[in-house]
């Protein structure tokens, strides 16, 4: 490990202790219980750095695992597509976007819901470009209408409908090749992106404990082609990692541990992103919950541990189990974005989630992006210095008397007082007589003005044509 528990990891409910706990644990996984590797390359990789290998099961000493912590890099640099620094993704430094992949949406138009189609990510890839703190863009649906080729289609609709940053989703290799080509496309060339890089992929394990092929293979060719990668289980408690939230860290743990010394093997210092979640399964429903405490715990544990390790880190928020845009979507969100702040998570998504990770709403995205102007607020915290005090301004204004018309007041509010977008701050005869619309109502004609008036920066007209034929 680059670091030790006495430095300030954020926000957590486990102690110093604990953590160790959970890291020797994890330890104890990968030495003795081993990982299932389906990957021929990554099993020759452990061989040959000294795992002992067993047909598929690789057993994984931790000096391994301390080498490849030692080479993975703890700051990663993201740019946008335009090759303007957005994000650097360290401790201390949080950054929030939107969910990928989900089979259905709520129409901003009919307020319906229904299958996700290409023009869907297209949209909220426009109105995530428009929202200020908003910081990166993932699809926010499945393309039902291109569902051969869907990641391919919504990583086009994503670079076409934003500057912002970008992390996609893949379904294999051959889908990561083509998604790398369009990218150099926009940007003007493989050495360019290299210079620029502001993709991201997404890819997982399967737990327990395994390593698909599939996400091997992206692995491996991220590691080669050095993309910032993410690489996080998604373990459920009771289902597919131990009830206990303790148990299903460690295994979490060892999955995204076991990752890193297969992508470090294969090139040492590639750009790696830890983290994940462990939410549990619902034992009356059989549902998977992304609303409920248990998660948060697992969440803000994971982003501890990848501070302990010194590795960037992927978590979510903003995100419910409610169906609908209602009251238990708003409490949820707004509780799960302020945890994952605290907390000090790096890559924050899932903003704009409802129906446990199944449906896409634009209007909570909308909502979110208030939410996270608070949470930044709240994370500011006060300044203390001999203007923030203002003695001199007391003094003068004295016992009984009004700040409003001060000249301090008038140039320190702006920088000091946080203007939500959507929230209400109106007494009642004002907000009747401004319409009296509802947060949801407020929500969608915010988001249908932006769909109707934003402007995206184009890509030329000749690197567009490119991008389309890839997908030809």
């Amino acid at each position: 490990m680059k670091t030790d528990f006495t430095r300030n990891l954020g926000y957590s409910t486990l102690s110093p202790e604990q953590f160790e706990k959970i890291h020797f644990a994890t330890m104890d996984i990968l030495e003795q219980i081993g990982v299932n590797v389906f990957s021929d390359e990554a099993l020759r990789l452990l061989h040959e750095a000294g795992a002992r290998v067993s047909g598929n099961r690789a057993f994984i000493p931790e000096p391994l695992v301390k080498s490849a912590l030692q080479s993975a890099p703890g700051s990663i640099h993201v740019r946008d597509r335009s090759g303007r620094r957005a994000m650097t993704l360290e401790n201390g430094r949080s950054y929030y976007g939107t969910g990928s992949d989900t089979p259905n949406v709520y129409d901003v138009e009919t307020r319906e819901f229904r299958k996700a189609v290409r023009q869907d990510v297209c949209n909220a890839a426009k109105l995530c470009d428009a929202l200020k703190n908003i910081d990166f863009v993932m699809s926010m649906g499945l393309v039902s209408d291109a569902l051969d080729k869907s990641y391919l289609h919504q990583f086009e609709a994503m670079l076409l409908n934003t500057e912002k940053p970008i992390v996609c989703t893949a379904g294999n290799l051959s889908d990561m090749q083509k998604i790398y080509e369009m990218a150099c496309i926009a940007v003007g060339g493989e050495d360019k992106f290299r210079e620029r890089k502001f993709v991201i992929l997404y890819d997982e394990p399967s737990s327990p404990l395994q390593h698909t092929a599939e996400a091997v293979d992206k692995l491996l060719y991220c590691a080669e082609k050095e993309i910032p990668v993410i690489y996080v289980p998604a373990v459920m408690l009771g289902a597919t990692g131990p009830v206990t939230p303790a148990g299903s860290i460690a295994q979490a743990n060892a999955e995204t541990l076991s990752g890193l010394v297969i992508h470090q093997l294969k090139r040492k210092g590639a750009p790696l992103i830890a983290g994940g979640g462990a939410p549990p399964l619902d034992m009356r429903t059989m549902v998977c919950s992304y609303g409920a405490p248990e998660r948060d715990l697992t969440c803000t544990s994971l982003v501890a541990l990848a501070h302990y390790y010194d590795l960037p880190c992927f978590t979510t928020a903003g995100c419910s189990d409610a169906q609908v845009f209602d009251q238990q979507a708003g409490l949820e969100m707004g509780f799960n974005l302020l945890i994952s702040g605290l907390a000090g998570g790096n890559l924050i998504h899932n903003v704009g989630y409802l129906g446990i990770g199944m449906t896409a709403s634009l209007e909570a995205i909308a909502l979110c992006n208030d939410g996270i102007g608070m949470v930044r607020r709240l994370l500011r915290g006060v300044e203390v210095s001999d203007e923030s005090l203002a003695l001199d301004v007391v003094e003068e204004v004295g016992p009984g008397g009004n700040f409003i018309a001060e000249d301090h007041t008038f140039e320190h509010f702006k920088d000091t007082l946080l203007v939500p977008e959507l929230l209400n701050r109106m007494d009642y005869v004002n907000w009747r007589n401004s319409g009296g619309l509802s947060f949801d109502e407020r929500a969608n004609r915010r988001v249908k003005e932006t769909l109707a008036n934003h402007k995206v920066k184009e890509l030329p007209a000749d690197a567009v044509a490119k991008i389309k034929a890839v997908l030809s």
